[in-house]
């Protein structure tokens, strides 16, 4: 598997990096003296020595950048319409349609067991690792037990939640499932193709292919089988959809968040976007406006709240329903607008923006509609050789003239 020998590759890299690092480095005493602290308490939950020496070899300071990452969180910091984006665009659609052909066999596999459909965990796999690819980025990847030390140790917000993630991830290592080298994952401990903390790994975790380790990592079969068992095991209803777009009658948005049955819903003059009826008047729905007055408006069911279970964020599990709609080909195409400051871009016209400083040698990223440094820094050229003025943002005015 080509995708299992980049990420083992990847993460000797980063571990190599990691040791190297640490030894040559000295050490911060708050920090040694916080993990010495610690391995005391990991101990009283059955962490061997060998194991925490294993984990925490050439560890000496704390990771500045995961402290920087987790101050800035895109499903809660970003407008709504450009989170969306990044991860309901064709690119990702597009994807998501050729992975669906290319694990067919195990997708229907693990739907025929868990009864969760493709498409959801398609969308899951999209947004979680750009189905995979990410895990072959070590400039993206974190070692976990650092970073989950990191965060335990320095970020009080997450302190508790890093402690008792960090014992999870010792509980991985001991059990031999996986070995150091693959305890790769985002600075928070995400792990995986699907991106699942260590304490979700340990509850939810499967062997979908039957080879006495539950791989995550390596294994696409036990990457979609742990993602829709974490799904089946919260309460997912096959065949039932997540939610509604519907038009808010005048001063509706101030029931937003509220849980009523559709029928009350729809008795206060609440009415579907695409004009068709509710099916089922007695599901209780709650309502959300995530992009303010005069955007989309939704109920949202009780599968909404299930994805929310992967991660509980709004923004989040609205990508993963729209794109999982889009990738299974039964919607996911809103009818209201987002909006969006005058001027702005569509997702489509990010990546056209990309494409085109592409073609004039001014952007040498990757073409995905992430509109970061790279594509800043390539704009504010095109638009010194315009006449343009110079503030690197990204417009009708900029694509206009590329188009010229």
């Amino acid at each position: 598997m080509v995708v299992a020998k980049a990420v083992v590759a990847v993460a000797m890299v980063m571990l190599g990096v990691l040791t190297s690092a640490g030894k040559g480095q000295a050490a911060d005493a708050k920090f040694t003296r916080w993990l010495e602290e610690f391995s005391a308490k990991a101990a009283s939950e059955g962490i061997k020595k060998s194991t925490w020496d294993t984990a925490f070899v050439g560890v000496t300071e704390p990771d500045p950048l995961v402290l920087e990452k987790a101050a800035y969180q895109p499903e809660f910091t970003t407008e709504i319409w450009d989170y969306l984006d990044t991860r309901v665009n064709p690119l990702a659609i597009a994807k998501g349609k050729k992975m669906a052909e290319l694990h067919a066999a195990t997708l229907a596999a693990v739907e025929k067991r868990f009864a969760v459909e493709s498409s959801l965990l398609l969308a899951i796999w999209s947004i979680e690792s750009n189905y995979g690819s990410i895990l072959q980025q070590p400039e993206r990847l974190f070692y976990v037990p650092s970073a989950l030390a990191t965060l335990a140790y320095g970020d009080a917000k997450r302190q508790k939640f890093a402690r008792t993630q960090l014992t999870a991830a010792l509980k991985i290592l001991q059990s031999g499932e996986v070995g150091r080298a693959h305890l790769m994952g985002s600075w928070a401990g995400a792990m995986g193709h699907t991106q699942f903390i260590p304490t979700s790994y340990l509850a939810y975790g499967v062997d979908m292919d039957n080879n006495g380790r539950r791989d995550i990592w390596n294994s696409i079969p036990d990457a979609l089988a742990t993602a829709a068992n974490l799904l089946r095991e919260n309460g997912w209803r096959p065949g039932l959809p997540w939610g509604y777009e519907v038009v808010v009658p005048s001063g509706g948005e101030r029931l937003q968040q509220e849980s009523r049955t559709v029928g009350e819903w729809v008795r206060q003059g609440f009415r579907r976007a695409d004009g068709k009826p509710f099916p089922s008047p007695d599901d209780k729905a709650v309502l959300k406006v995530p992009g303010g007055s005069g955007g989309p408006a939704f109920l949202m069911l009780h599968n909404f709240s299930v994805i929310k279970r992967y991660n509980n964020s709004d923004s989040y599990a609205l990508a993963v329903a729209l794109l999982a709609d889009r990738i299974a080909g039964r919607g996911g195409v809103l009818v209201q607008p987002w909006p969006r400051p005058a001027g702005s871009l569509s997702a489509e016209e990010k990546l056209e923006l990309q494409e085109r400083l592409q073609q004039r040698g001014l952007y040498i990223g990757e073409v995905d509609g992430h509109l970061g440094p790279a594509t800043e820094q390539a704009i504010r050229n095109f638009q010194q050789q315009a006449g343009l003025a110079e503030d690197g943002l990204a417009s009708q005015t900029v694509l206009r003239a590329l188009r010229r």
